[in-house]
């Protein structure tokens, strides 16, 4: 089990990896004391048989533009498995995302291996092996790594050789390869991985559509963001999303205030955070009503048809076994009751999923087909 820790073996490897049609791809990281994710530990396999490594990125000196630059590198394949968390990292860190991806999760969703497929499923039921999971949760930046957790390291590498070659193979024979590319669409797209501080408010959950309230609401989450974004500490060390919802009720006007908070931590009503509190709930009480942030409740408004929706259920509970995806991949809970509300910039409705059920869910909904049982069967019925 080689480990590198200089920036010349890492680009002597990566050298060798772009030799080949594709390299498999894994990370450690920790993000429980951190906003951001701290990376900690990468594995890299070269196609086939090839050497299977470890990079330590927190070794003295390492430089992974290596690493960025065979992702750059179009003619080699980057395959992971559920690469989202991993884009992020490397994004942050480089603004680079791997050109072009494969995501073995994503693909085995395609393929009909149901949703969110794990890792040790696919090594099960492709690879035909197992996993062991008794360094699953560890400290990864200590060092030095036991063999125990190199060993668990580069398994999520290796079997990912043999997923990702059937998988492959699998979609180019179903022809659904320009399905997976539309879902990969979203994992590299750099708006997924952006988090604009005055837009927190709209991840906080609140009963009221009060114009002030959402007003005080989104300053004090917008300070919240900003904090923990410049200190690189979890935002919920700042003030949970209760203590937030709290004060915008309360609009606490100083310290005094504060410190009659039930739900605000001790470390929150004095310095600086205490100071960004006050001034949030300034601003926000302060804020010209024509700035007021609106929550969205077009859904909580729509004229839903429960039998049409009903239908729409059986429609795709068919659909999903004649095509082998998962039904929650094809299209929501919320997609259908959308559609039958009439609504129809829905994603269920465009691309892949339009071949697979959008289309006919249309016509259904326009009455140009029925369903109709047949044994065990659902068929549709041309009217």
């Amino acid at each position: 089990m080689r480990t590198l820790t200089k920036t010349e073996d890492l680009a002597e490897f990566c050298r060798e990896a772009a030799r080949h049609d594709y390299v498999t791809l894994d990370t450690e990281f920790l993000r429980e004391r951190t906003y951001y994710s701290k990376l900690c530990l990468v594995q890299m396999a070269i196609a086939g048989d090839g050497e299977a490594v470890l990079v330590d990125p927190l070794a003295e000196g390492l430089d992974l533009a290596p690493l960025y630059d065979l992702f750059r590198d179009t003619s080699v394949v980057k395959v992971f498995h559920a690469a989202r968390q991993d884009l992020e990292i490397f994004f942050v860190e480089a603004g680079v995302f791997p050109e072009p991806l494969f995501d073995t999760q994503v693909a085995a969703m395609v393929c009909g291996f149901g949703e969110q497929v794990g890792y040790e499923t696919l090594v099960k039921r492709i690879a035909k092996g197992t996993v062991d999971k008794s360094s699953r949760f560890t400290d990864w930046s200590r060092r030095p790594l036991s063999d125990a957790q190199k060993t668990y390291a580069l398994a999520d590498v290796t079997h990912l050789r043999v997923i990702y070659e059937f998988l492959r193979d699998e979609l180019e024979k179903s022809g659904r390869d320009r399905w997976l590319r539309e879902e990969l669409g979203v994992l590299t797209d750099p708006e997924t991985y952006t988090v604009r501080p005055h837009e927190a408010w709209q991840r906080v959950k609140t009963r009221t559509n009060s114009g002030r309230f959402m007003a005080v609401v989104q300053a004090l989450a917008e300070f919240r963001e900003s904090y923990a974004q410049e200190r690189n500490i979890p935002r919920n060390r700042v003030y949970k999303d209760d203590a937030l919802l709290e004060m915008a009720s309360t609009k606490p006007r100083n310290a005094a205030d504060l410190n009659r908070s039930r739900l605000l931590l001790r470390e929150a009503r004095k310095g600086p955070i205490a100071d960004g509190i006050l001034e949030a709930v300034t601003r926000g009480l302060e804020a010209d009503p024509a700035t007021f942030p609106e929550v969205d409740r077009r859904r909580e408004k729509l004229q839903v048809n429960p039998a049409l929706a009903d239908l729409l259920r059986v429609l795709l509970k068919a659909k999903s076994e004649a095509s082998g995806v998962a039904q929650k991949l094809i299209a929501t809970a919320s997609d259908l009751d959308m559609i039958a509300a009439g609504e129809r910039d829905v994603a269920a409705l465009r691309g892949w999923r339009a071949e697979v059920f959008g289309d006919d869910a249309l016509r259904l909904c326009a009455g140009k087909i029925a369903l109709a049982a047949h044994k065990a069967e659902v068929r549709l019925i041309e009217l």
